[in-house]
């Protein structure tokens, strides 16, 4: 057991290394050997963790995935038990947006992958599906909420899910250069959500 917990601090050092790298120039140009370098490290053991770059980059954006999705379910379970659905989807929301030094390093590496994501068929793939899990997880708390009298029946929880994902990523974006403060941000988010969650819940 002790061994395989060291292959794991192992792999997340190297992965720490690639996102440091990330955030400091960008990921097209960044190779086994500078990877290797940042995480003290020797290309052939980091061959031997993670074989080839496409997969060293994978894998180390699977950590980084694994470490959000982590800090995400904390932050939503800080909510308490019966938060309500608006809540929920205020929380995933705000998974989105740079709130704090750590989503916002994380949302600088993300930023770092887009052009391999463009460019790298292998990872282009892994790019397309993650929004769509995205909007179908607040698609559904969207729908729980009609179910629980939180929201009109006629809204359209696939199109909403869709709108708030996109717009809460763009917004992302203009916090990262400093065109709107995250306090003006979350506003956004919030004057979105009082737009949807609109009927009376029930009992």
């Amino acid at each position: 057991m002790p061994r395989q917990v060291d292959h794991d601090q192992r792999r997340r050092q190297i992965a720490e290394a690639v996102w440091r790298l990330a955030v400091r120039g960008g990921l097209e140009d960044v190779t086994l050997r500078q990877v290797a370098a940042e995480a003290e490290v020797s290309v052939r053991l980091l061959q031997y963790y993670f074989g080839t770059r496409d997969q060293l980059l994978l894998g180390a954006l699977e950590i980084l995935n694994a470490d959000s999705e982590q800090r995400a379910r904390e932050r939503l379970a800080a909510l308490g038990e019966t938060p309500g659905m608006r809540a929920l989807v205020r929380g995933v929301l705000l998974e989105l947006l740079p709130l704090d030094e750590e989503r916002r390093t994380r949302h600088l590496v993300y930023i770092a992958y887009f052009i391999p994501f463009l460019v790298n068929p292998t990872l282009a793939e892994v790019a397309r599906d993650a929004p769509h899990a995205l909007e179908d997880l607040v698609a559904g708390l969207i729908t729980q909420g009609q179910e629980l009298g939180q929201v009109p029946r006629t809204i359209d929880a696939a199109a909403e899910a869709a709108f708030l994902v996109a717009g809460a990523d763009g917004i992302q974006t203009t916090v990262l250069l400093g065109q709107r403060t995250p306090e003006d941000a979350v506003a956004l988010i919030d004057h979105q959500l009082a737009r949807i969650f609109t009927a009376t819940p029930r009992g």
